[in-house]
C-alpha cells in the first residue's frame, strides 16, 4: 500500500482555498503532472461526478477518471479511481489556522498491483515530492491573488 500525506499553510482564508482546490478546472494550473482535466458528469462538482484526468508521472502518460466518493465543501473532499494498475484515492482537507490562514492536507493513498506493486515505495518517494511541488504551487497561486 503507498500512502502519502503532505500538508502546507497557506495565507488565504479556508473558503478561498477549498473552492479554488476543489474545482477540477483548476488541477492543471496547480499540479505539476496533470495535464488536463475534463468533466465526464455535469457541474457542479458533489458526490457521484466523474472527472477525467491525463497526467504524466515517472515518464509515462497516465489516463483515469476519478469520481468524487465524499464532498464536504470548505471541509473534505475525496476522490477515487479504480482504474488502471494502480487504484488510488486522494484525500483534500482545509482547516483554518493562523487566523485568516489555512492547513490544506493532500493525501494520496492506494494499492498498486502487477509491476507498479514491485516500485511501490520508489513511487511513494516520487508521489511525496510531486505533492510538496503541488501544495507549494497551489500556496504561490493564491497567496500572489492578494497582492
Amino acid at each position: 500500500m503507498v500512502d502519502v500525506q503532505t500538508e502546507i499553510v497557506i495565507r488565504r482564508t479556508r473558503d478561498e482555498v477549498a473552492e479554488y482546490a476543489a474545482n477540477p478546472d483548476h488541477a492543471p494550473d496547480w499540479y505539476v503532472n496533470i495535464q488536463s482535466a475534463e468533466w465526464q458528469t455535469p457541474r457542479p462538482l458533489t458526490v457521484g461526478s466523474r472527472i477525467a484526468f491525463r497526467a504524466q508521472f515517472l515518464g509515462k502518460t497516465l489516463a483515469y477518471v476519478y469520481e468524487i466518493a465524499e464532498y464536504v465543501p470548505g471541509q473534505r473532499l475525496v476522490m477515487r479511481t479504480a482504474d488502471g494498475p494502480f487504484p488510488m484515492e486522494t484525500t483534500y482537507t482545509w482547516e483554518p489556522v493562523e487566523g485568516d490562514a489555512t492547513r490544506m492536507t493532500l493525501r494520496n493513498r492506494g494499492n498498486p498491483t502487477g509491476f507498479s506493486a514491485f516500485i511501490a515505495p520508489f513511487m511513494a518517494v516520487m508521489m511525496r515530492r510531486a505533492n510538496r511541488n503541488d501544495l507549494m504551487r497551489i500556496k504561490g497561486i493564491l497567496e500572489e491573488k492578494q497582492r
